[in-house]
């Protein structure tokens, strides 16, 4: 090791144990204040949380990695938790990085034993109309748009950089490909990928 990168290397240690205190009072008093339930997290870096009339629920050994540092794969967001007249529920051994989860008039539900690459984003809600007319109109174009359940099953496992659309369940020990859009359903055991994603094999149960 070369002596001048000592220094360099006991200030960035120094600097990532202090993160990492602020990190978790930060992530704590964030879930404190706004009534998240939880039953033991690891985090890397803090999230962004909202709860507007909702309820988040977060279960047993949950980690979320939090921004471009602690998880060096391209993408730099926080984790985004928000819950907006609807229910946000995460089982227990659930992995997130970077990841959009948004319960907007409907609910996400993530089962037990779940894998999400960075990037990933889960929306319920379109967010807007799909008429020109109610978009013209920002105070009321949210009360024209649809929204719809999402559940992801246990021990599925999404890509980077995906995308889950409202109304989309996705059945157990499944395969989302990075970068895929999901726009429908899909069946338990089946690898799927693409922008719509479609299937591309059945999982072999051994």
């Amino acid at each position: 090791m070369k002596l001048h990168t000592i220094p360099y290397k006991v200030v960035r240690k120094c600097c990532r144990f202090i993160y990492a205190i602020y990190s978790i009072c930060r992530t704590k008093l964030c879930f404190f204040s706004l009534d998240v339930e939880t039953d033991g997290y690891k985090t890397n870096g803090y999230p962004i949380v909202n709860v507007i009339r909702g309820r988040i629920k977060i279960g047993k050994n949950f980690k979320m990695n939090n921004g471009l540092s602690l998880n060096t794969i391209g993408y730099t967001t926080p984790c985004i938790l928000i819950a907006k007249d609807a229910q946000l529920i995460i089982g227990s051994n659930v992995g997130i990085s970077q990841t959009s989860l948004i319960a907007s008039d409907a609910d996400i539900i993530i089962g037990d034993n779940v894998l999400m690459g960075a990037g990933v984003k889960v929306y319920s809600s379109d967010f807007h109309s799909t008429n020109y007319e109610n978009r013209r109109n920002s105070m009321t174009d949210s009360d024209h748009c649809k929204s719809k359940l999402v559940s992801i099953g246990n021990d599925v496992f999404i890509g980077a950089g995906t995308i889950i659309l409202k109304g989309v369940s996705i059945g157990e020990k499944s395969i989302v490909g990075a970068g895929s859009v999901v726009t429908k359903s899909i069946p338990p055991n089946e690898i799927w990928a693409g922008n719509p994603a479609k299937m591309i094999r059945k999982i072999c149960q051994v």
